[in-house]
């Protein structure tokens, strides 16, 4: 009776076992959860430049930037708010993951337009990926007066073109960087001295500081020998405020212009003389 009662409890623990190991082999088994990580950036540009956030489908991203002239004028031009370059424009949500864009700068009399997809989603779970990945191409046209007499005005002189590929992790609920390879075409430049084609590396990182505030820097290196002398290096320096519907960026930064080929070949301010200026954009999502 004893050795039977023996031999039921060992048959019951190896069967125990042997089920528990099964449920495990199922669970193993089961497909794992796919988590996205949202909110890399707390907009779609990080100062200047594109960050890799996207609108939403059927979104419209309404957004006003200025750029105010330089700061170190002084008290003459009220340290700049005398002078200042603007763009109107907008994001549209084509998809969660493919926008259009359209926009009118001050600078050149600039009309511009872009088109940027979202290939790939940083997640963890089955499949994870580090990095979220966004192409953008964007394409502008100069539309100020013709007054070159020694050239033809010819309406491809006046087009320039941007594409990037935009990397990005979030490493923590309050730090995410970015790297961005660049390739801008020119179709004119001044002088045969000068490249058509243009490459440049921006990089940029949000820290985040409370709740609905963040600290953002953004800096472009244009590999060497492919701009004139005069021309220096984007760096910029802001912060992202949220205020309900709002997001407004507040920052300084030694580029005019706001748009890519812009700021990418034509900064010629400089940090160490002085030559910043102030700057906001302003963010307003509509749904249809």
């Amino acid at each position: 009776m004893v050795l039977r009662l023996k031999l039921i409890v060992v048959l019951a623990t190896i069967y125990g076992t042997a089920f528990s190991q099964d449920l495990n082999l199922i669970d193993d088994n089961e497909p794992q959860e796919k988590i996205y990580t949202i909110a890399t950036f707390k907009t779609n540009r990080i100062v200047n430049g594109h960050s890799i956030e996207t609108v939403a489908k059927n979104e419209f991203d309404f957004k006003i930037s200025h750029r105010f002239g330089i700061v170190g004028n002084g008290f003459y031009d009220l340290f700049g708010l005398d002078q200042a370059s603007m763009r109107m424009g907008g994001d549209f949500g084509i998809t969660d993951n493919l926008n259009i864009g359209l926009g009118r700068s001050t600078v050149e009399k600039t009309y511009d337009g872009f088109i940027k997809y979202k290939f790939l989603k940083q997640s963890k779970g089955q499949k994870p990926s580090p990095i979220t990945g966004v192409i953008m191409s964007h394409m502008g046209i100069n539309s100020l007066k013709w007054t070159n007499p020694e050239k033809e005005n010819l309406f491809t002189s006046r087009l320039h073109y941007t594409h990037q590929l935009l990397l990005a992790r979030k490493f923590s609920k309050n730090f995410s960087a970015q790297i961005t390879p660049t390739l801008t075409h020119l179709n004119l430049v001044e002088n045969s001295s000068l490249t058509n084609d243009i490459i440049s590396i921006g990089v940029g990182a949000r820290q985040k500081l409370v709740s609905r505030v963040s600290i953002n820097l953004e800096y472009y290196y244009v590999l060497p020998d492919q701009l004139d002398e005069n021309s220096v290096n984007a760096l910029s320096l802001g912060f992202d405020i949220e205020t309900g519907g709002h997001v407004f960026q507040l920052f300084f930064t030694n580029a005019y212009s706001p748009f890519e080929k812009g700021f990418i070949t034509d900064t010629k301010g400089r940090w160490v003389d002085g030559d910043v200026r102030f700057g906001f954009n302003i963010a307003r999502i509509f749904d249809f």
